[in-house]
């Protein structure tokens, strides 16, 4: 330090301020587009030294980084700055590029019942201030919580009703109202969670309290009351002609997607058998019934088709309420009617029927 002279000092000095300055100055080619709102520098310059830096890629990489960081706190020493709190600190700008949201956007809580009650009826609540005067501590006290003004749970002594019984313990009755009124709260709140989320209720799910169920709100409830045992309906015992609910099939089995390669080669090999045997596996027990089926069914469809045509075959009603049987021979005779003779001839010229009557003919005395 001795030997040094002043220009020395004052050359050693100049470098060390020019170096600082260097630092902070970085050239791009092309300017970086700069989002202060968001904190956010975008470099269009190509890296073109990365292609060729080699085993240095990992420091031309933190040197790039590190010149862009310092080009983007160089825009924000430009901005307005203020004081707060003893702290120097840099007005942003209102950002102008849209950023993607993690999440979406939250949905405004839907009304409770009161609620919508409420604004149906125009009640406008009422702001009331946190703290009372609580008389028997002579202090201001909060409204609810702990600590509360005219606490009763505090109380030694309860006077017992005169219409109570005299031997039951009010505190304990005290404490039972209280946790009714609790569970009560967080029952209409579920509720409310519910029908927020257009979830379907409980009630709903079985029969409603109006004494006039339809046959579908038989047959659900019917069907939740059964699988509402430990083994969940598995052991209940179904009417003679109850059909199976729907939706209580045999549930579709899949192999994992890794793990068990021996029992995945097994079931490929066994496909490969079957699609490459020149005999094809046939099942004589379900090909016989199929053919007896069919043939059945062939059967009673001539039946029925030979039953359709004798049905048509049948001849119009006469005059006399007789049928006759398509056009007649001359001088012959058929029995027919209800037991009695019917002539080949026009009705009424020479035919003649016992315990009836002919159009044209006598009445039998």
């Amino acid at each position: 330090m001795e030997g040094q002279s002043v220009e020395e000092l004052l050359a050693k000095a100049e470098r060390d301020e020019a170096e600082k300055l260097q630092r902070i100055t970085v050239h791009k080619e092309l300017e970086l587009e700069f989002d202060l709102g968001n904190l956010l520098a975008s470099d269009r310059n190509p890296p073109t030294g990365l292609r060729h830096a080699g085993p240095t890629r990992e420091a031309e990489l933190r040197a790039l980084a590190r010149d862009n960081t310092q080009l983007l706190i160089n825009q924000l020493w430009q901005l307005p700055t203020e004081r707060v709190e003893e702290a120097l600190v840099a007005r942003l700008p209102e950002p102008n590029t849209r950023l993607p949201r993690e999440k979406p956007v939250p949905r405004p809580r839907p009304l409770t019942r009161w609620q919508q009650f409420a604004r149906l009826k125009g009640i406008r609540p009422k702001k009331k201030t946190n703290l009372v005067w609580d008389e028997v501590s002579g202090q201001w006290r909060r409204r609810w919580g702990y600590q509360r003004a005219r606490d009763d749970t505090k109380e030694w002594l309860i006077e017992v009703p005169g219409n109570a019984d005299p031997m039951e313990d009010q505190f304990a009755k005290r404490i039972q109202a209280k946790k009714e009124r609790v569970a009560k709260n967080e029952l209409n709140r579920l509720r409310n969670l519910a029908r927020a989320h257009k979830m379907q209720l409980p009630s709903a799910a079985g029969m409603h309290p109006t004494g006039h169920q339809s046959k579908e709100e038989l047959g659900r409830a019917m069907q939740v009351a059964k699988v509402s045992t430990a083994s969940v309906g598995r052991f209940q015992e179904r009417l003679p002609k109850e059909k199976a609910p729907r939706g209580s099939g045999k549930k579709r089995k899949f192999q994992p997607l890794f793990g068990d390669f021996a029992a995945e080669r097994k079931s490929q090999l066994e496909m490969l058998r079957v699609m490459n045997s020149k005999k094809p596996q046939l099942d004589i027990t379900k090909a016989t019934n199929k053919q007896m089926r069919e043939e059945d069914q062939e059967e009673a469809a001539k039946r029925r088709k030979m039953s359709h045509k004798g049905k048509r075959k049948g001849g119009r009603q006469g005059p006399g309420g007789k049928r006759t049987a398509g056009t007649p021979r001359q001088g012959g005779r058929r029995k027919g009617g209800l037991g009695g003779k019917m002539n080949s001839g026009p009705p009424g010229l020479s035919g003649k029927r016992k315990g009836g009557q002919h159009h044209g003919g006598q009445r039998r005395k």
